[in-house]
């Protein structure tokens, strides 16, 4: 159960907009790539997500590492490296979300055709950031940057 002072630092207006900003940014990124990649038929729409969302996750951190949580955590660049790791593993958890909406949703029977082509397995994917947003806010907030410390 978070304490007081974790769920005030987790409200903080500023830090989750910086965060929601980041989050676009990497979503950006993460669409674009997740999009080539799957209209083109190089791969499954759900490895196309999974190399899409880790570029993002690279972009995001250097971001929020250096503008979000910059006052947050050691400095260094052997804690700069552990934090990239934490968060990479902390994000897993917001990627399997993403996974798992993406190949839920390409599995149902629903078809958006435009110009001839099924743009359905690109739709699920904003949808699957969205389902992850809050899960990665809280973990990177308590985990990799430790607001709370």
């Amino acid at each position: 159960m978070p304490t007081e002072d974790a769920l005030s630092e987790l409200v903080s207006g500023k830090r989750f907009g910086q965060f929601a900003s980041v989050g676009a940014v990497g979503a950006t990124i993460d669409l674009s790539v997740s999009t080539t990649l799957t209209l083109s038929e190089w791969v499954l729409p759900e490895i196309a997500k999974l190399i899409g969302a880790e570029l993002a996750i690279i972009v995001m951190f250097v971001i929020n590492d250096r503008w979000t949580f910059a006052e947050n955590g050691r400095t260094g660049r052997w804690h700069t490296v552990r934090r990239f790791l934490k968060s990479n593993l902390v994000r897993s958890g917001g990627l399997a979300v993403q996974f798992l909406v993406v190949r839920f949703l390409t599995r149902t029977d629903i078809t958006v055709v435009i110009s001839g082509t099924d743009i359905w397995p690109v739709l699920t994917m904003p949808i699957a950031i969205g389902c992850s947003f809050l899960v990665n806010y809280i973990a990177e907030s308590l985990f990799t940057w430790r607001v709370t410390a």
